[in-house]
């Protein structure tokens, strides 16, 4: 497979290297040298510095021959001509680009995107999946993650154990005889800096982060085994207007008419923009490592504090700011790598990684076979949701049976719209769809397990 990433920012880069890690062929182009220098120095790819919408520079990149073109600069428009010059020039069959100007992606324009007009299969908008994955996470009170698979009915959630958690110190394999109606898998462990998938006699231990795989319905019982039983936020401060901040508030008021929120937007100019485009969400102009804003804000009452502004450190340490002046909860956007290991010991609860998100949504229409969704989780591996063919080796045998590599991990079965937790007698089935944990390093007997064969047609 050739793929070609057009921006060499944090999102290009980190698709670049997760691409080249499976041994794909990857071209990276960007107008800035230094961020061209950067991928030559640090990923086994082809780099070189010119303008992706440009033809000659696409051909030079190797577009003739190229399965898709991923574009993902910090021009909307500088994307969207990317992929329409390698469709047009080149018949690159895959286009992804990055699209954050809300204009658009309004539903009156969808048909802008078609393939009669600008030929892109897949539009990315990162402060849309970046607002819904915080939504996502505050609904689950206490998680650190939260997917939804399967259509909702399965949740893969990550919760940090604490040292009053009731299952710390306890063998995977006794919480099964310990709550014997508990559906759930722990699929990953991050510990010390490292992820790995859990066997049966292995232990959770505090300050450990588990990600585990849940019937959705049972969900809130296992947040309160792993002890947590925090109550869903019904008063949140957004801090940062943004793009993010704006969509967010959006969603809030959209789905969830039972949370006050209230955003903290700095610059003037954009908190009177803002306001108008949300009905219930008071704008606070100021800044949020301001006490007195705090204070005129009520953080005294806030259950929940957002912050998604433009720089990791106002997020980080506003964030602090705010628990200490009273609010029960942060979340935190961070963007670079060096933050999140260092974020949660200072109090911070929960990190939201835009790149991490970009990149999970990128990798579905990467990933072969009949994977229907894919989550990256950053640092410790990706859940996957796949579908069984009739012609997959896995048909009829037990997950036991089925000589499982090193790596991957069966969480849960949708068969027949029910779930059903896997378990190592558990046979599976055609049409199957299961929610599994796999590390990086798996992913391609991943692939093969589910890979769509010449029988299937």
């Amino acid at each position: 497979m050739k793929v070609i990433v057009c921006g060499a920012g944090q999102v290009g880069f980190n698709i670049a290297r997760t691409l080249a890690a499976e041994s794909i062929d990857v071209t990276v182009i960007d107008p800035l040298p230094d961020l061209v220098r950067r991928v030559s120095d640090t990923i086994d790819v082809q780099a070189l510095v010119g303008n992706g919408a440009h033809p000659d520079v696409l051909e030079r990149a190797g577009a003739a021959d190229a399965d898709m073109i991923i574009a993902v600069t910090f021009a909307d428009e500088i994307n969207m001509v990317a992929c329409q010059v390698a469709h047009s020039l080149f018949n690159v069959p895959t286009k992804i680009a990055r699209v954050r100007a809300q204009s658009y992606l309004q539903p009156i324009w969808a048909d802008l995107f078609s393939r009669n007009h600008m030929p892109i299969d897949a539009i990315i908008s990162p402060e849309i999946e970046v607002a819904r994955a915080i939504a996502r996470r505050f609904q689950v009170p206490g998680a650190i993650d939260s997917i939804p698979l399967a259509g909702g009915r399965v949740q893969v959630i990550g919760v940090r154990c604490n040292p009053d958690c009731p299952v710390i110190n306890t063998p995977l394999r006794q919480l099964t005889g310990i709550f014997p109606d508990l559906n759930i898998v722990v699929v990953a462990i991050w510990r010390d800096g490292r992820a790995f998938v859990p066997t049966a006699e292995d232990q959770m231990f505090a300050g450990d982060e588990v990600f585990f795989v849940a019937d959705a319905a049972q969900v809130p019982r296992a947040m309160t085994i792993f002890g947590h039983e925090e109550t869903v936020a019904r008063r949140m401060i957004i801090a940062g207007g943004g793009h993010i901040g704006l969509f967010l508030a959006q969603l809030i008021e959209k789905d969830h008419p039972a949370v006050g929120a209230k955003i903290i937007e700095f610059n003037r100019e954009r908190a009177h923009v803002i306001a108008p485009m949300i009905a219930r969400t008071p704008v606070i102009h100021g800044s949020v490592l301001d006490p007195e804003i705090l204070a005129e804000a009520n953080i005294v009452a806030t259950e929940t504090i957002v912050t998604v502004t433009n720089d990791d450190e106002t997020n980080i340490l506003s964030s602090l700011l705010a628990k200490r002046n009273g609010a029960k909860r942060a979340i935190a956007l961070v963007n670079s790598t060096v933050y999140p290991p260092l974020v949660s010991t200072l109090g911070v609860d929960v990190v939201v990684s835009p790149r991490a998100i970009t990149v999970s949504t990128i990798l579905q229409h990467i990933r072969r076979g009949r994977i229907r969704a894919i989550h990256s989780i950053e640092g410790v591996g990706e859940v996957l949701e796949a579908e069984v063919l009739e012609t997959s080796r896995l048909v009829g045998k037990s997950i036991r049976d089925a000589h499982i590599a090193e790596g991957i991990l069966f969480g849960a079965i949708v068969r027949d719209n029910v779930v059903h937790i896997a378990r190592a007698d558990t046979v599976i089935r055609s049409a199957d769809r299961i929610v599994l944990f796999t590390t990086a390093e798996a992913v391609k007997e991943v692939e093969k397990m589910f890979a769509v064969r010449l029988e299937f047609f």
